[in-house]
This record gives C-alpha cells, structure tokens and sequence, in this order.
C-alpha cells in the first residue's frame, strides 16, 4: 500500500503561513500551541482508531 507521505499543495502553504506565525510567538505560547496540537493529534488518533474498529 502506497502511503499519501508528501503534502499537497494547499497543506504546504499552510504549513507556510503557520511558520510565519510561530515565529511571533513567545517560548511560552509555543510550548502551548505544541501542547494544543500534540492533544489534538491523539483525538485524531482515538478517532481513526474507533472508527477502524467500527469498520471490522
């Protein structure tokens, strides 16, 4: 199975704009956002994972 591993091109100018705006940002609203982020991949997580259970 091929793996989608590149980012479109929209996803790459987001991730542009994104860097634009952490470099604004204070050590301590960077750890934050890092923290909000790293939250809200493991809901995505918890969210694949049920929904590959519903699947089965």
């Amino acid at each position: 199975m091929d793996l989608p591993l590149d980012l479109s091109l929209e996803q790459q100018f987001n991730l542009t704009v994104y860097q634009d705006q952490v470099k604004s940002l204070s050590q301590e609203q960077a750890q934050e956002v890092l923290l909000e982020v790293m939250r809200q991949l493991m809901i995505k997580d918890n969210v694949i994972r049920h929904l590959i259970k519903q699947t089965i």
